[in-house]
């Protein structure tokens, strides 16, 4: 269910308490709203990132601050949003958590049924990926959040959620119990679930996520975004384009027959057309310099398993899903009409403007590919929040804008707040041996046919 309706703001002053905040994009998507935000993340270069960007951080283990320190959280918080980690999940994983889904839902179960945190950690140290529990903290926070003396028991009034699409009959689990059964203190909330493709939404990737957008009963019907950009269609743009490896019939690829974004149906004629590479990097910004076009993009990775949607692109379509990989795709440029020769790969201020963060946004740490991979669309954020909250969405250039990072005094600041120290992690922050779980046991089943092989 999606709303083009005028919409009304349904809280007076939202605060979003972010799970797993990673680098920061949906807390850049509240900044763009502005709605405050703190952000609980364990990876330190990622909190590394987000003292640089100027965003509220606790370096933290969202299951620790959970058990241990909630009533530190702000009270005013009255927004639970955050995307648990996927690996478990993602089809690029060995889907450890895919094959616990049975498993997860018995514990949605207990949980609202109001059963011990200590019966379910102990129980849940039985799972094969640990990782696997962890999509199961936003459901906890809300929970806790109505045994919270400095809340005053308030319930969050809004919860935002965004994961890979094999998460979605989670989501729908979560719908279910949070409509019919209620917390354990009989809160209950109107819910919507879909999976919605990011490019729809002006972010220049295909990139599919399942969405939960639940409102505490009493404040409205929530609602889905509604798409501001018609959708991509690989084999549509393959067949009529005539898509391939550099050096082959290149003078074909970049004499398109068909406009990026043409309407497919009457509904699609209101819509604005996808968002390309090209739109994302052609001209600059900030201290991006632009990037020649025309060029081809090679990258062995797709969106959401698809395989329609891997392989070459051009840069006059959207980006293949940005992940930790983005770093390794090759970029081919055109010299001729035959002749092609490899450019420079994606520079992280790049890797972030395809996954439409401001420019300059200021990457920081290791592993910032990861990080560029692992965060959520800012555009993409900013439209969940608008349509959770009842406001008017995002207009298009709203994250265009080169981002202004934080001055060393700030930064000083968000790192005394952050770790308990200005100038170094502490005691309070996750030690780094415990920030890479151990790799699942558990490996998806091999077919027949390989293994006939």
């Amino acid at each position: 269910m999606t709303s083009t309706a005028s919409r009304r703001p349904i809280l007076d002053k939202p605060f979003v308490l972010d799970l797993f905040a990673g680098p920061g994009g949906l807390d850049v998507a509240g900044h763009s709203l502005g709605i405050p935000s703190l952000g609980i993340e364990w990876d330190r270069s990622a909190c590394l990132t987000r003292y640089a960007a100027g965003l509220d951080t606790l370096h933290a283990d969202v299951s620790a601050i959970r058990r241990d320190a909630f009533e530190s959280l702000p009270p005013e918080s009255n927004v639970l949003a955050g995307g648990p980690p996927c690996q478990t999940y993602s089809v690029a994983g060995h889907g450890a958590g895919r094959q616990a889904l049975d498993r997860v839902r018995e514990y949605i179960e207990r949980l609202m049924a109001g059963e011990s945190d200590q019966k379910i950690d102990e129980d849940l140290k039985t799972l094969s990926d640990p990782r696997t529990a962890l999509v199961l903290e936003p459901l906890r926070y809300a929970i806790q959040a109505t045994r919270s003396p400095n809340r005053e028991n308030r319930p969050y009034d809004v919860i935002v959620l965004e994961q890979v699409p094999a998460v979605a009959p989670l989501w729908e689990h979560y719908a279910k119990v949070l409509e019919e059964t209620g917390l354990p203190d009989r809160t209950k909330y109107k819910v919507v679930v879909d999976v919605l493709a990011t490019e729809t939404y002006g972010v220049p990737q295909t990139r599919s996520r399942a969405v939960l957008i639940a409102r505490r009963e009493g404040l409205g019907e929530p609602s889905l975004p509604a798409p501001t950009h018609r959708s991509y269609e690989a084999k549509e743009w393959n067949r009529r384009n005539g898509t391939s490896e550099p050096g082959q019939d290149a003078d074909q690829v970049h004499q398109p027959t068909l406009c990026e974004g043409t309407a497919s149906s009457k509904s699609d004629a209101d819509l604005r057309p996808w968002r390309s590479m090209r739109d994302a990097l052609a001209n600059p910004a900030g201290t991006h310099p632009g990037r020649a076009t025309p060029f081809l993009v090679r990258s062995n990775y797709g969106s959401s398993g698809n395989p329609g949607r891997r392989g070459v692109r051009t840069d006059r379509q959207p980006a293949a899903t940005v992940t930790g990989r983005i770093s390794r795709f090759v970029v081919f440029e055109h010299l001729d009409e035959n002749i092609v020769h490899e450019g420079p790969r994606f520079s992280m201020n790049e890797a972030g403007m395809l996954q439409s963060f401001p420019p300059d946004y200021p990457w920081s740490g290791t592993a910032q590919a990861q990080q560029v991979g692992n965060a959520v669309p800012p555009l993409f954020g900013a439209h969940l929040l608008s349509a959770a909250l009842g406001l008017p969405r995002p207009a298009p250039e709203a994250l265009r804008k080169p981002w202004q990072p934080a001055t060393e005094e700030q930064r000083t600041k968000l790192r005394s707040n952050g770790c308990g120290a200005a100038d170094t992690c502490t005691d309070r922050c996750p030690r780094p041996k415990d920030q890479v779980p151990p790799p699942s046991s558990v490996r998806p089943p091999r077919s027949r046919k390989a293994s006939a092989k």
